[in-house]
């Protein structure tokens, strides 16, 4: 069962769309994409919720996000520093696989 949606109105100079070269329904489409994409880069909703506000699925929303130069990998410096040292802890751990 899918959630239910609402609808949010927001004035703009149009003078702005104008500049961009949209239309009005490119304009509405990439507001969504904005928001969703800075929404999910401030770590407020996941790329699921994000993809969801963008009207899009997960893995275009996550394959989309270059285009915003937002990174798929949503790590805090100190969640990025946990990461490398797990991964280097397994490494280490690990026998060695011959590279063929």
């Amino acid at each position: 069962m899918s959630e239910p949606n609402e609808k949010v109105s927001l004035e703009y100079p149009v003078d702005v769309r104008l500049t961009l070269h949209e239309s009005k329904e490119e304009f509405a489409k990439e507001l969504k994409m904005l928001a969703a994409v800075k929404l999910y880069e401030l770590g407020k909703i996941s790329s699921g919720k994000a993809a969801a506000l963008a009207g899009t699925d997960r893995v275009s929303f996550l394959l989309g996000l270059g285009r915003y130069r937002v990174s798929v990998f949503n790590y805090t410096p100190e969640e990025l520093e946990r990461e490398v040292a797990e991964a280097k802890a397994r490494a280490e751990g690990s026998p060695s696989i011959p590279l063929c």
